[in-house]
């Protein structure tokens, strides 16, 4: 098993740059008051498609060879993955077919046919998105692109760190904590490869959904652990089985620990990014910053980075969150 390392995030970088999105570096200003610390944000939510998911797509589809890309590409996830590889198979001029859960959020579905995607749905909680993907693999002919487990996408993700950490080094910021929402592992993996190639002290930290807590399983016990449902949680974006061998090494080399939070603290994260930070962030994106605003880290005296991974929101769990 190749690892990706610290240089194929930065051949990633130059590989999406002038495609990609450079997200922000702010200031969370009243939370930084609120919890005497010096509280960073890097919101993905502004990232093309709405989503970190561009970065590692891009990087993935954009290295196929002429041969591959005109077999396309086929892909499974319950919408940003989804969107970024259609977004990026329409740039590059590649046919793609997403297979999506039947209950994903509307927006998520609709936002990938509006690239040009073929979607086909499946029932999550009885069908495998994996032997439906690698059908269609046999069928067409077509690449299957993973959602996290793979060598471009991981580099690609990582991106979102690298950049984080040199936003922080221009304002003469050393950051002590780097936290991200953890699904299986594409996001947090590829950052801590760039979060520790350049700042080796910043410790990482990951937040899953209460009870969908497999990686914080799987790095206690060494092994890895699956959760017991694929879904119940209002964070679609993030609820995978188990993470893979390749994140799963990577997460346990790197990682100084995972923290989960409940769906009522995710919401009021969401609210709390539209009042104070001004930001529409979708549930599964929110974790991280639900951790810190229900106190499950200690940030007192700290400087530290928190990735809020995207904006795709469906209007009526929108509006739960700015009721709750």
């Amino acid at each position: 098993m190749k690892l990706p390392n610290f240089d194929d995030v930065l051949s990633a970088a130059e590989q999406i740059e002038g495609y990609a999105v450079k997200t922000p570096f702010l200031k969370a200003q009243d939370l930084s008051e609120k919890l005497d610390a010096e509280i960073y944000i890097k919101p993905e939510c502004l990232q093309r498609v709405g989503a970190f998911k561009f970065r590692g797509a891009f990087n993935r589809l954009s290295r196929l060879n002429e041969e591959e890309r005109k077999r396309g590409v086929v892909a499974y996830s319950s919408g940003n993955h989804a969107q970024g590889v259609a977004a990026s198979a329409q740039i590059l001029d590649m046919n793609a077919v997403i297979v999506m859960p039947e209950d994903s959020p509307k927006m998520k579905l609709q936002n990938t046919k509006d690239y040009g995607a073929e979607v086909i749905t499946y029932n999550r909680n009885t069908e495998s998105r994996e032997e439906i993907a690698e059908k269609i693999s046999e069928e067409r002919g077509c690449i299957v692109v993973p959602s996290f487990e793979d060598h471009y996408i991981i580099s690609g993700q990582g991106t979102a760190g690298l950049e984080a950490v040199k936003q922080a080094e221009e304002l003469g910021v050393s950051l002590d904590f780097f936290m991200t929402p953890v699904g299986g592992g594409g996001l947090i993996s590829g950052c801590a490869l760039a979060v520790k190639g350049l700042s080796p002290d910043t410790e990482i930290y990951g937040v899953e959904p209460e009870g969908f807590d497999d990686v914080k399983r799987s790095l206690e016990s060494g092994k890895i652990e699956h959760n017991a449902r694929p879904s119940g949680s209002i964070c679609d974006a993030i609820l995978t089985v188990h993470p893979e061998p390749m994140t799963h090494k990577i997460m346990s080399d790197n990682l100084s620990g995972v923290l989960t939070v409940t769906d009522d603290e995710v919401l009021v994260a969401m609210k709390y990014a539209w009042e104070k930070l001004k930001l529409v962030v979708e549930p599964g994106a929110s974790v991280a910053l639900a951790a810190v605003l229900h106190g499950k880290i200690d940030v007192k005296g700290k400087k530290l980075c928190i990735v809020l991974s995207g904006g795709n929101v469906d209007e009526e769990t929108f509006v739960k969150a700015l009721n709750s």
